[in-house]
């Protein structure tokens, strides 16, 4: 199979996850360009970033336009990840390879068993700018949180910020799936911005590719949600996580 049917079946999947579940994209995004595409480790965490901001903005618009996006609060969340996001950004080029994949398998593990937990309903007032106003400090320093591991591993962190958002912020699950977006672009852009040296070896042959039908996965992503049940969605991704985390994290070691 050619590389360039590889990253658009790749960048349907990842744009699917990323539309339906409000992240989650960027963690399949890595492994895929790796084992996929040929692409290093430090190359791959580059690459997703640019894959997942394109494609989170899509996803953003596409929310936004059903009001399900708390822009306040995502602003707030957004802003706290921005330093953290970029200098995590210029270590993740520091350290070695094999680190690099270990961390990531491990996060992509955290993020399975995440989703395969209960998790709240999709029901009750939209309370999250209040109690962003009555909580910023922890609000912000979870959003720090949140970029730091945005610009280290590649990842948007959406399977983190959503559980944060419900938490931490009171946020109902329809609202924070759509406000994640916001957090996820912004940290992935502030991400990328120190690492301009490192796009230079990006191919964009099929980093183009992979992000267009990522964006256009994302619109069909949108849909398949207000189609399928969202706990059936979580517990196919949350599987298919853990193959990938088990896979990575025995190659990081081998």
């Amino acid at each position: 199979m050619s590389a360039l049917v590889l990253a658009l079946a790749a960048g349907a999947v990842v744009g699917l996850a990323l539309g339906a579940l409000g992240g989650g994209g960027s963690v399949l995004a890595v492994p895929a360009l790796i084992y996929l595409l040929g692409f290093t480790p430090a190359a791959a965490t580059t690459a997703s970033l640019i894959i997942v901001t394109a494609t989170s903005i899509t996803a953003l618009y596409a929310h936004a336009r059903t009001g399900a996006v708390r822009w306040r609060a995502g602003a707030l969340f957004a802003a706290a990840g921005l330093l953290p996001a970029a200098a995590a950004g210029a270590a993740a080029a520091r350290l070695p390879q094999p680190v690099l994949t270990a961390a990531f398998a491990a996060v992509a593990a955290l993020a399975a068993v995440r989703m395969l937990r209960p998790g709240p309903a999709d029901s009750g007032p939209a309370v999250g700018d209040r109690a962003v106003a009555v909580r910023p400090v922890k609000v912000a320093g979870t959003g720090a949180g949140l970029g730091a591991l945005t610009g280290l591993l590649g990842v948007g962190g959406g399977f983190l910020t959503v559980p944060a958002l419900v938490t931490v912020a009171a946020f109902e699950m329809r609202a924070a799936v759509g406000t994640s977006l916001l957090v996820i672009a912004a940290n992935s852009l502030a991400s990328l911005a120190t690492r301009g040296a490192t796009t230079a070896g990006v191919d964009w042959a099929l980093i183009a590719p992979f992000t267009g039908a990522a964006i256009l996965g994302a619109w069909d992503g949108k849909r398949l949600a207000a189609r399928v049940s969202g706990t059936r969605l979580k517990r196919t991704f949350a599987i298919l996580l853990l193959a990938v985390a088990a896979f990575m994290l025995v190659d990081a070691v081998a």
